[in-house]
């Protein structure tokens, strides 16, 4: 240690020189790199200055240049272990405090014998009373750092998460809206993203069960011969950050995610002939107040999020992170984006924005140069982790309520699961922004054309074709989920929603078909994901609007009623089709034979219908199909529904006009093995006088009951339909 002293007392003279040279220098050349190297020269010597301050400190007698090798001669042995032992700051205090009381002593043991007392008495008095100021800073340190520890600690546990968790999704809000007093409608529900820590950490806390950890999503996609987690923004943030503290041990689902998304990040650099490590980060735009401004990047394939492909923001942080899973090619580069302008007087920049449409004609790139703490952060304690073995992971991990929770992170990779390619035509095209696209709408006023007007929505999984009068069919992959018949003159199948005013008895339906009722408006809008059907009759305005989920084999309806009349309006709505679950060749030869295998479930803690097909033969699997609603709005009694088809029409009636919805008669609540399967499912609404009630109706497709049951849980609230709508 007194070596070390004497060097670092060397290196602050060298350091004060360095620094006289750069500053003379800088003021002659005026040139940027003399001015930098002047900063980073200071920088040195405030650095040597802040260890040779902690030297004086907290070892004196390594400070203060003694010779000590007498010492040594003595029978002092708490000097020896001071000396010559391990020390860290929680045994400084009393090693230091034991050498000053044997160093006291010298005096008194004898004072006659010179040679005994190699070293005076005055200097080992001094000595003495240096090693007590330095147990007292120790101490004060000490003190200092255990009220810093205990404050966060008593943070930590006094942050109870439980009050984000929504009660019917069991997943956590992503905020808490004070001046309405709700949750927001929006959720963490995907594992590889930044929240699964507060996840983890709820978790052993006891805030949340187990449970709300297997709630969050763990769609994959592939990477090359692999493949990873879904995340929302594709960034690298959203992989890593919890990794800086959170261990993932070999070969677990969340160590192969964080390993394939960054060599997703790797090989998407490459191929854009850019340094890699996209993540959210501050671009290349400013305010009025000339602030940079700040977004969610991330890179196509990893994101669920539309329009990745068209920014190019890399962030050195995202390298930093990088860092905790591949070190090597981390290191490299940094190198490369130290190259590009990417570091500055305090360390490297924000970010380096290459998207075309933000540069200056014949630039290549823009240095965002600003310094955002936490990702500073989040870099230095990355590289400490990489430096150091992971210290940060094992004090996390050496906390017991986490050592207790440590099994969740266990979890494998399932095997033989569909693997989804969020936007796959972002991910194959090579970037290249000009302009916005304006998206394409196909816009109709009537159901009465000559030739239907249809429109294909799809996952590549799930299909459904929509007619502009409201009918259509609804497939899963090779199966048919609904039955379908081209018939242009009665157009009688689909997915339909009935609506009934109890108090005057008239009814129509939420598209033209299948009631038929003429509406005093009508609009049909297919656009690219969505279809959108808008009607009037009266003071009523009815709209349905159509989704695909592109992370689940769903579809969702949500209908909308406003209410523009002078008065509440209550409406009963009533959805209907009939289920197949089988291939359409099969059913359009023999339908009432391919009924036979089909047995209906009602499942009254989430108001679902369930519907399987039991197979046939040994070759052949079950399939599940569900039927869920949710109401955003105040409902009148509870949930009707109906799964034999002979029931819901009656005796000679057809859809256009069915029993239980023309003549007013309540649904039958019937379900088992029936002739005829359909889904029906029905509310009655208020709808107050000046507002809105929306109604989300859902149908999916499975293939266990178990994950049926879990999309029918995800699916039953009205949320569902905004989330899917801006995947």
């Amino acid at each position: 240690l007194g070596e070390w002293a004497s060097r670092v007392s060397d290196w602050e003279a060298l350091a004060d020189s360095v620094v006289d040279v750069a500053r003379s220098l800088a003021m002659e050349q005026k040139e940027d790199g003399f001015t930098e190297l002047q900063a980073r020269a200071e920088f040195l010597r405030a650095s040597l200055a802040g260890v040779s301050q902690d030297i004086q400190t907290f070892f004196p007698w390594a400070g203060a240049g003694l010779s000590l090798e007498a010492l040594c001669e003595l029978p002092l042995p708490e000097t020896h272990r001071l000396l010559h032992g391990h020390l860290s700051l929680s045994v400084l205090e009393e090693r230091c405090l034991a050498a000053a009381a044997e160093l006291r002593s010298l005096p008194s043991q004898s004072a006659d014998d010179v040679s005994f007392l190699p070293m005076s008495r005055e200097r080992a008095g001094t000595l003495a009373v240096d090693l007590i100021k330095a147990a007292r800073e120790a101490r004060s340190l000490l003190d200092r750092l255990g009220i810093v520890a205990a404050t966060s600690e008593r943070m930590c546990l006094d942050m109870d998460f439980s009050f984000l968790e929504d009660p019917q999704r069991k997943l956590f809000a992503i905020g808490f809206r004070v001046r309405e007093e709700v949750l927001d409608p929006s959720f963490y529900d995907l594992l590889a993203s930044e929240a699964r820590l507060t996840s983890f950490l709820a978790v052993a806390k006891g805030d949340v069960p187990p449970s709300h950890w297997f709630r969050l999503g763990r769609t994959l996609t592939p990477v090359g011969k692999g493949a990873t987690l879904l995340s929302w923004s594709g960034s690298m943030f959203e992989y890593l950050m919890p990794h800086l503290v959170m261990r993932s041990p070999p070969g677990s689902l969340l160590d192969v995610a964080c390993r394939y998304a960054v060599k997703r990040q790797i090989d998407y650099g490459r191929d854009n002939g850019i340094p890699w490590g996209i993540s959210e980060a501050a671009y290349n735009i400013r305010d009025l107040e000339m602030t940079y401004q700040y977004s969610s990047f991330g890179v196509p394939g990893l994101g669920l999020k539309r329009g990745l492909s068209g920014d190019l923001v890399v962030a050195p942080y995202a390298t930093g992170l990088a860092a905790l899973v591949a070190p090597r090619e981390a290191a490299e580069n940094l190198e490369r984006l130290r190259s590009e302008g990417a570091e500055g007087r305090y360390g490297f920049y924000e970010a380096i924005d290459y998207t075309k449409v933000r540069l200056q004609e014949g630039s290549r790139a823009t240095v965002v140069k600003s310094y955002f703490a936490h990702h500073q952060g989040m870099m230095l304690v990355a590289l400490g982790n990489v430096l150091l073995g992971g210290r940060m992971r094992e004090r996390f991990h050496a906390e017991p309520i986490i050592r207790a929770v440590d099994p969740l992170l266990q979890e494998r990779i399932p095997k033989g699961v569909t693997v989804t390619k969020p936007h796959a035509d972002e991910v194959a095209r090579p970037l290249h922004v000009d302009s916005m696209v304006e998206p394409v709408l196909h816009r109709f006023a009537t159901p009465h054309e000559t030739i239907p007007r249809t429109h294909i929505l799809s996952n590549g999984r799930y299909t459904v074709l929509l007619t502009a009068a409201g009918s259509g069919f609804s497939r899963w992959q090779d199966m048919a989920v609904t039955r379908w018949r081209e018939d242009a003159v009665l157009d009688a199948y689909g997915q339909y929603f009935y609506l009934r005013d109890p108090e005057s008895g008239i009814t129509w339906s939420a598209g033209y078909q299948p009631i038929g009722a003429e509406p005093d408006s009508y609009e049909v809008v297919f656009a690219e994901d969505k279809v959108e059907i808008t009607r009037r009759d009266g003071s009523l305005t009815t709209t349905l609007e159509i989704v695909i989920s592109p992370e689940d084999d769903a579809e969702v309806r949500r209908l909308t009623l406003e209410n523009r009349g002078n008065r509440e309006r209550e409406i009963e709505v009533t959805s209907y089709c009939e289920v197949v679950m089988a291939p359409h060749e099969s059913d359009l030869a023999h339908p009432a034979f391919s009924n036979l295998f089909v047995q209906t479930e009602f499942v009254p803690n989430l108001c679902a219908l369930l519907a399987t097909r039991r197979a046939r033969s040994s070759t052949e699997s079950p399939s599940w199909a569900a039927h869920v609603c949710g109401i955003d709005g105040r409902s009148v009694g509870g949930i009707q529904y109906e799964t034999d088809r002979a029931r819901f029409l009656g005796r000679g009636r057809t859809v256009r006009r069915p029993v239980s919805v023309v003549d007013g008669k309540p649904l039958s609540n019937t379900a088992g093995a029936v002739l005829d399967p359909v889904f029906s499912l029905r509310r009655r609404v208020v709808v107050p006088e000046g507002g809105k009630v929306r109604l989300t109706f859902t149908t999916l497709a499975a293939s266990t009951r178990e994950q049926a049951l879990a999309l029918s849980d995800k699916y039953r609230e009205t949320e569902s339909f905004e989330r899917v709508a801006t995947l």
